[in-house]
């Protein structure tokens, strides 16, 4: 079914002192947020966390789809595009959320569900993300990008320690972070925090 006339696309935010507020949540950078990023809560912040570090996930955009449910308008968190181009409308909750938001999304034509806070801190992938995140506005120069890459294929894997003395024109940690993030190299996020012991691999 397509979307109808009571659901919207718009841009978030309502003023810019709303949208400063709303954006001042911890870690700043995103890597795969389309359009401006606004966060009502930290604990969409944190949703948003987790969206970078999915590698099923395409894109996403914050607050894009405005809802009617009953009397009132709803902008669920986020929009996310997922590899392939399935869509799902997804919102940050404590527990279980409203199911009259889903059931407005689902009659005006989109998969919708509540992210709740048990799922989204549930083992370490959380934590992990906000350390990586920290180095998001970071770009690995090419020298060094070369370096780590060339060295993956020729020995398959390097512990986080042995990776990090491979860099030459970038604080290490924030290169191979870099790296993790743009989905050029992978390591483990649920089982442990980042330790030196944690083992990269190509993705």
């Amino acid at each position: 079914m397509g979307i109808v006339m009571s659901s919207e696309r718009f841009e978030p935010g309502a003023s810019d002192e709303t949208r400063a507020e709303q954006i001042s949540h911890p870690p700043r950078a995103t890597i795969f947020c389309r359009g401006t990023p606004v966060f009502r809560s930290r604990a969409a912040r944190d949703l948003g966390c987790l969206l970078d570090v999915d590698p099923d996930i395409e894109g996403w955009e914050c607050q894009a789809v405005r809802l009617r449910v009953n009397d009132r308008w709803h902008a669920p968190d986020f929009l996310i595009t997922y590899l392939g181009g399935v869509k799902w409308l997804v919102d940050a909750s404590e527990e279980e959320g409203d199911p009259a938001v889903t059931e407005a999304a689902i009659r005006e034509g989109h998969r919708h569900r509540f992210i709740p806070r048990e799922e989204r801190e549930s083992g370490f992938r959380l934590r992990n993300a906000h350390d990586l995140l920290r180095y998001g506005n970071y770009r690995c120069p090419l020298g060094d990008r070369i370096r780590i890459i060339a060295t993956l294929d020729e020995v398959g894997s390097l512990s986080v320690a042995e990776a990090l003395g491979l860099f030459r024109e970038v604080a290490p940690m924030a290169g191979l972070a870099s790296l993790i993030l743009q989905r050029m190299l992978a390591i483990e996020l649920d089982d442990a925090l980042i330790t030196p012991d944690t083992i990269v691999r190509r993705l």
